[in-house]
């Protein structure tokens, strides 16, 4: 795979963490059971615009 795939993936990859984060960390202070905020944070990742992120990446 050539590096540029590999940038690539590695945005996405660390998009979805930090939106799973914020998800998680919302919906905690929302009140919500933690079950409740792992939904959140799975949602948030969901909705993720991928192709958004891929060309802010390659962009750069």
């Amino acid at each position: 795979m050539n590096q540029s795939k590999l940038d690539v993936a590695e945005t996405v990859k660390n998009a979805c963490i930090d939106a799973a984060r914020d998800g998680f960390r919302e919906a905690l202070i929302s009140g919500l059971c933690t079950e409740g905020a792992m939904e959140a944070a799975i949602s948030a990742i969901q909705k993720l615009d991928v192709e958004e992120i891929v060309k802010k990446q390659s962009g750069r």
